[in-house]
């Protein structure tokens, strides 16, 4: 085949047929030299676009604008009611009776940790805090499908995430006092969880940075995945609130993500508000899920607060992930926060308390999976008040321990940034070492593992 442009004459592999790139086929790159041709020229008789940027666009001669409000809106997925009875029969739950108890258990776990550390925060014991309330579903039920070597990026209240991948109640503990045991040793603030261990990487506070961070992951695991095919491949999965959406990080990563065909779930948690601003400041469109279908991404909406159907949609979103190489899978999960934002903010400002109290009362997930429980004779009330009475008790250990431990030695306040110490930092060492010395009745440095001597250790260990 060739074509004419001015006196040249450009060969192009008869491999490549513009039909086969209309219908999807194949990605229309033309070898030409050491370039590529990537799109050639309409014909006068072509009944679709061959512009490189809408190649399976069909030319019409009717003016017409799209009109978002002219169409439906993206439905929701669900498998079961909100009185937890399961719609389709056939279908099922793909759940077994006991790992639906076990999931139950952490939700309330999740549930009761979250009231406890908030009445803590409010005595000043803590210092901060998030809780998870009406979105344990989501958290819990997405986590429980994906294989443990996944890589996880969290924003702050995916704490479910963390309790069903194995995160431990002592961990918990030790990260929200940031005590010698944390495993950050105090670096990060309340909430801001991580684990190399458990495969998820620790929380950071500033809007949407782990969407990005998830998308270069995904790419990294493709290229994993393509050389070494004897592992078993993994995908990164990554959790924003509906507020992250709206950060140009957000775009940038779904971007690089879909044409770089990485394989990644993007769950966004669409809880109805960021902060104080509602959905309706936030968007135009419909939610964040037409934002996927504008990637070229696969997407589906899922009610939240339906356990089995977030169970059931991430599986088949990670199995699509890994689909001819490698693909991203966005997931809108809609919820409802019935807690404020956090231990700094009072939600009743800028929203009624008979709005919260209806969504508690009406449907969360908790009540919902209750019921479906209940409905099958393997829960009633007794074992209900036989598990929060445990599962209370099990966290206000953990709790006391953790409060007890002393604080990370202050020689960690120098550790873990540079292989060796630099000179900037010896400076800063021996400047803090003499105020810590002048000023003793000023600074409870006994409440830090070691104490002074931590610090004058690695003075120590840095001069040899």
């Amino acid at each position: 085949m060739s074509l004419r442009q001015g006196t040249r004459r450009i060969r192009i592999n008869k491999a490549w047929e513009p039909s086969r790139c209309l219908s999807g086929s194949q990605t229309p790159r033309i070898p030409f030299g050491w370039q590529e041709c990537r799109s050639v020229a309409s014909t006068a008789s072509a009944e679709r676009v061959l512009f490189p940027g809408a190649l399976n666009s069909k030319f019409t001669n009717t003016l017409k604008f799209l009109r978002p409000s002219a169409n439906e809106a993206i439905s929701t997925y669900r498998v079961m009611d909100q009185s937890g009875a399961v719609i389709d029969k056939e279908a099922g739950v793909d759940t077994e009776d006991e790992e639906a108890l076990e999931l139950y258990r952490n939700m309330v776990c999740l549930s009761i940790m979250d009231l406890l550390m908030f009445e803590a925060q409010r005595q000043g014991r803590l210092s901060f805090y998030m809780v998870s309330a009406g979105e344990e579903g989501i958290s819990i039920g997405s986590a429980s499908v994906l294989s443990p070597a996944d890589v996880v990026f969290c924003q702050y209240r995916e704490t479910g995430v963390y309790m069903q991948r194995g995160f431990t109640l002592d961990q918990f503990m030790n990260q929200l006092f940031a005590n010698s045991k944390d495993i950050g040793l105090g670096r990060n603030m309340p909430v801001h969880y991580g684990s190399s261990e458990l495969n998820i990487h620790t929380i950071s506070s500033t809007l949407a940075t782990q969407i990005p961070h998830a998308a270069g992951a995904a790419y990294a695991l493709k290229l994993q995945n393509q050389q070494q095919p004897e592992v078993p491949p993994r995908i990164t999965v990554c959790y924003f609130g509906e507020g992250a959406a709206s950060e140009g990080d957000f775009h940038a990563a779904l971007n690089i993500a879909a044409t770089r065909q990485v394989p990644a779930i993007f769950i966004c948690r669409n809880n109805g508000y960021a902060i104080s601003t509602p959905t309706s400041d936030q968007y135009r469109g419909d939610g964040i899920a037409s934002r996927g279908a504008g990637y070229g991404m696969d997407t589906l909406r899922v009610d939240g607060n339906d356990i089995f159907a977030v169970r059931r949609a991430t599986k088949e979103a990670r199995r699509l992930a890994l689909e001819n190489g490698g693909k991203p899978v966005l997931i809108e999960m809609m919820a409802y926060r019935v807690g404020h934002h956090s231990t700094s903010d009072d939600s009743f400002a800028y929203r009624q308390k008979v709005e919260v109290e209806d969504w508690k009362r009406r449907d969360n997930p908790l009540t919902r999976l209750r019921k479906w429980l209940e409905s099958r004779n393997i829960w009633d009330e007794a074992k209900e008040r036989e598990l929060r009475s445990r599962l209370r008790k099990e966290i206000l250990v953990a709790f006391d321990k953790a409060e007890k431990e002393k604080k990370p030695g202050i020689k960690h306040a120098f550790e873990g940034v540079w292989e060796d110490i630099t000179e900037e930092q010896k400076m800063h060492i021996e400047e803090l070492t003499d105020i810590l010395q002048r000023y003793p009745k000023e600074y409870d440095i006994e409440q830090h593992e070691g104490g002074l001597a931590s610090l004058l250790e690695l003075v120590k260990t840095d001069k040899k």
